[in-house]
Parts: structure tokens; sequence; C-alpha cells
């Protein structure tokens, strides 16, 4: 499993973020091929002190491989081009292979 993380600052209209997002941004995600599944908030909280980020957004792929091929279709590059559509904070995106732990 291969996740990719986008972290989203806060934007300058928190309300035309998630309207947008959720109305024509992740319609576009849903598109992409080989995405097996993702997950976004609104609800971002530090542990301690003010959160540096305004919403998360996780995709999971099979692997690095099938990640790397989905955000170089045009489905991909579509999504990508968007951000700047809402994202006026920015975005901070990593990705990273997923290990299991068990207790």
């Amino acid at each position: 499993m291969h996740k990719l993380m986008v972290l989203y600052p806060e934007p300058a209209d928190p309300d035309h973020f998630r309207d947008y997002y959720v109305n024509n941004h992740l319609p576009l995600v849903r598109r992409m091929p080989g995405l097996l599944a993702f997950r976004y908030s609104f609800e971002v909280a530090a542990t301690q002190g003010q959160t540096p980020y305004f919403a998360v957004f996780e995709a999971e792929f099979a692997d690095a491989a099938a990640m790397t091929a989905s955000r170089a279709s045009p489905q991909g590059l579509q999504a990508a081009a968007d951000v700047a559509n809402y994202a006026t904070g920015g975005a901070v995106v990593i990705h990273f292979p997923v290990q299991n732990g068990t207790s």
C-alpha cells in the first residue's frame, strides 16, 4: 500500500475552500485511475497548540508505481491543476509506503 497525503494551510476563504473542494475537486479526484480509497477532513487539530493545517487529504494506491501513473494520467494532471482554484494557502504534498505495525 502507498499513500499520498495533502496538507492544506489555512485558505483566504475557508467557506469557498470547503464548497469547491467537495463539489468540484473531489469529483476530479474520484476519476483518477488506480485510486483505491481516499479520506479527507476539515477538522484538523493539533495535540498541543494551534494546528498549521486547515484540511487534510489521504489517498491509497496499490504501490508507488500506481500512484505515480495515476498522478501523471490526464485525470491526475487535471486534479493537480485544479488545486489553485481553492487552496489559496498552498498545499503540502507527501507520499509514503505504508508499514503495518502489530502490538
